[in-house]
C-alpha cells in the first residue's frame, strides 16, 4: 500500500517556479556570454586579417619597386650588347620565382581553427553539466 503524497503547497510551487526562473536566467546569461565571446573572436579575426593584408600589400609593392630598379640596372648594363636577351632572361626568372613562391605560399596556408575559445568554453560547459 502506498501513501499518497500531499499536494504541493502554494509556497512549494512558488519556490519551484522561482527555481525555474533562476535556471532560465542562468542559461540565458551563459548563452549571452558565449555569444559575446564569439562576436569578439570574429571581430579580432577580421582585424587581424585586414592588418595582414595591409602589410602584405606594402611588402609586395616595395618588392616590385626593387625588382623594377634591379631589372633596369641589368638592362642598362647590357644595353650595347644584349639588352633584349637580358630583359627576356630577367622576365622569365621573375615568372619562375613567382611560381615557386606561389607554390610555397599555397602549401603553407593553414587555416586556423576559428572560434577556438568559444568551442573550448562550450566544451567546459558540457563537461560541467555532465553531458557526453
Amino acid at each position: 500500500m502506498t501513501i499518497p503524497e500531499p499536494p504541493p503547497s502554494d509556497q512549494q510551487q512558488a519556490g519551484l517556479t522561482q527555481s525555474l526562473r533562476n535556471l532560465g536566467a542562468t542559461a540565458l546569461g551563459v548563452l549571452k556570454a558565449r555569444a559575446e565571446l564569439l562576436v569578439t573572436e570574429i571581430e579580432e579575426e577580421r582585424l587581424r586579417l585586414l592588418e595582414l593584408l595591409a602589410w602584405g600589400v606594402a611588402a609586395v609593392l616595395f618588392f616590385v619597386f626593387g625588382l623594377v630598379m634591379l631589372s633596369l640596372a641589368v638592362v642598362v648594363a647590357f644595353w650595347d650588347t644584349h639588352r633584349l636577351l637580358a630583359a627576356v632572361i630577367l622576365g622569365m626568372a621573375y615568372i619562375v620565382i613567382a611560381g615557386v613562391l606561389f607554390a610555397i605560399a599555397r602549401s603553407r596556408v593553414q587555416r586556423p581553427r576559428l572560434f577556438t575559445a568559444s568551442l573550448e568554453e562550450l566544451a567546459k560547459d558540457r563537461d560541467r553539466l555532465g553531458t557526453p
